[in-house]
């Protein structure tokens, strides 16, 4: 099935001639952007595009696919309208945790949006959103759930350090082979405990370059050669390593976290569907 945010994507792309100007009137970043024309691509089992460094065609099959997407957009578009002149709009309210990468929050947001379902997002910690959660100021926490509950997905922790770094071309490094490196701390992850308890033990006391509540500034911390970090392997990106880190077999379940009203509420939210499973693919991705 193609999601209808893919064809918003690539008819940005038809319409403005480049990624970078698509992404900006879709309001995402460009790498997002490549990520679902990419995406788009495997399902059709073709290229859409032709690529050089000063422009972007249509293939045959792009040219052919566009008289659809246009069709089909703008069906989706008027029935959109249809529906929303005399019914009120659904509210779905989603609390997000910080330690999600926004690359990923992008297109979820985009999928639900498409429902025509008005969205509201809160972002914070778990344990200032549980509360807003039990009080039924939001319908559902996307972030760390137990182990054993019905997860999204589930991932490993992993070294982060910047692509041109020594040891990038390493799988797996261990706590002496960075003993001498500085560290970025995200003072935000739900592992950092662990994640401290592992290095001291080990003896291994490096020097804080920066302490932030920002991953994508760790990210930028970590590209620019600051330090490296331990983040969850969602964060892997462009101009990043990971490499998995000997003895350090902390996971996280990423999922929803609702309760028996919040649930009753959220029976029937096409929006609250599509951002699970936006979120869901791009994590099997």
């Amino acid at each position: 099935m193609i999601d209808r945010y893919l064809l918003r994507y690539f008819l940005a792309v038809v319409d403005h001639g480049n990624f970078s100007r698509a992404a900006q009137h879709c309001r995402v970043t460009q790498p997002t952007l490549s990520v679902g024309i990419a995406k788009l691509e495997r399902i059709l089992e073709r290229p859409v595009f032709l690529r050089s460094n000063r422009r972007v065609e249509l293939t045959a099959a792009g040219t052919r696919f566009a008289t659809h997407a246009r069709r089909i957009e703008a069906e989706f578009a008027e029935a959109e309208r249809s529906v929303l002149e005399d019914t009120p709009r659904r509210l779905l309210r989603v609390g997000i945790v910080s330690t999600l990468p926004a690359a990923w929050i992008e297109p979820a947001v985009a999928a639900a949006r498409g429902t025509g379902e008005r969205i509201e997002l809160v972002e914070g910690r778990m344990r200032d959103l549980r509360p807003m959660l039990d009080r039924g100021r939001i319908d559902a926490i996307l972030g760390p759930v137990a182990a054993h509950a019905d997860a999204l997905f589930r991932e490993r922790y992993a070294l982060a350090l910047p692509v041109d770094h020594a040891l990038a071309e390493r799988a797996q490094l261990g706590a002496e082979d960075v003993a001498g490196e500085a560290m970025i701390v995200r003072r935000h992850c739900e592992a950092l405990p662990e994640i401290s308890r592992f290095f001291t033990a080990r003896g291994v006391r490096p020097f804080m370059a920066a302490r932030t509540t920002n991953d994508e500034r760790a990210l930028a911390y970590v590209r620019s050669g600051l330090g490296i970090t331990v983040m969850p392997r969602c964060f892997q990106s462009d101009g990043i390593a990971m490499a998995a880190l000997t003895g350090f077999d902390a996971t996280r379940s990423i999922g929803f976290s609702v309760d028996a009203a919040s649930s009753a509420r959220l029976r029937g939210s096409a929006a609250f569907d599509l951002f699970g499973e936006t979120i869901r693919q791009l994590a099997g991705a």
